[in-house]
């Protein structure tokens, strides 16, 4: 599953939904970006075959010093109110913090400390 942070206006990151980030700031924030990429879908290859996901906020940041090493990516998503990467290095959690200063937010781990 791995480590989950949060980009989230909410005081309590489970409550992002009350004090939500749109769908649309999220896209217009990653349009202004010349870093980032507005994909709407991931792959990845697994033992099983190729996984596919698909969400409207799905974004990945082509600066990541680490972008398409060994198939790396830093995927951004927008879910319910908040946008959310899994297990970001010190490096993504910088531009996290970027991207939350431009929204008004923070950046949240899984156990509730702010970045």
């Amino acid at each position: 599953m791995g480590y989950t942070f949060h980009i989230t206006r909410a005081e309590d990151r489970l409550e992002s939904e009350s004090n939500p980030i749109s769908l649309e700031d999220w896209l217009t924030l990653v349009r202004q970006d010349p870093e980032m990429r507005m994909d709407g879908h991931a792959e990845a290859v697994t033992p099983d075959g190729v996984l596919r996901v698909e969400s409207p906020g799905l974004a990945v940041w082509i600066a990541y010093s680490k972008h398409l090493v060994n198939g790396n990516m830093a995927w951004f998503d927008h879910d319910n109110g908040e946008i959310i990467v899994k297990n970001a290095d010190d490096e993504v959690r910088g531009k996290m913090k970027e991207i939350a200063a431009q929204l008004a937010a923070k950046v949240v781990g899984d156990d509730g400390e702010v970045y």
